[in-house]
């Protein structure tokens, strides 16, 4: 069974920096790329940051770009947030696609499995 389990969100004063984890199984992790996305209330998904299968290639969202960095070990991928800003405040999830699709598709949304999701919040 694929399990995907987030963990490190909480409350944050806008400036400051946390770093979400993702412990992976179920699966051969070290195959697949690995995304964030965040949802935040009353808006639809957006995907924020990707990590290729062998951890060489990152790619981030625009608005994230220069803060958040994404990583991976042998079977959790991290995403560090620094300079947090109130509009970064959503539930954060991991997401896999087990089918292999190119990274863009995952930007598109493409995804197989999702985690349960951690809440970041940032106070201004």
């Amino acid at each position: 069974e694929v399990q995907l389990v987030e963990s490190g969100g909480g409350l944050v004063q806008s400036g400051g920096s946390l770093i979400l984890s993702c412990a992976a199984s179920g699966f051969s992790f070290g195959n697949f790329n690995m995304s964030w996305v965040r949802q935040a209330p009353g808006k639809g998904p957006e995907w924020v940051s990707a990590i290729s299968s062998g951890g060489d290639k990152t790619y981030y969202e625009d608005s994230v770009k220069g803060r958040f960095t994404i990583s991976r070990d042998n079977v959790t991928v991290h995403l560090l947030m620094t300079s947090l800003k109130p509009e970064d405040t959503a539930r954060y999830f991991c997401a896999v696609d087990l089918t292999g699709r190119p990274i863009a598709a995952n930007m598109e949304g493409n995804y197989d499995y999702w985690g349960q999701g951690t809440q970041v919040t940032v106070s201004s």
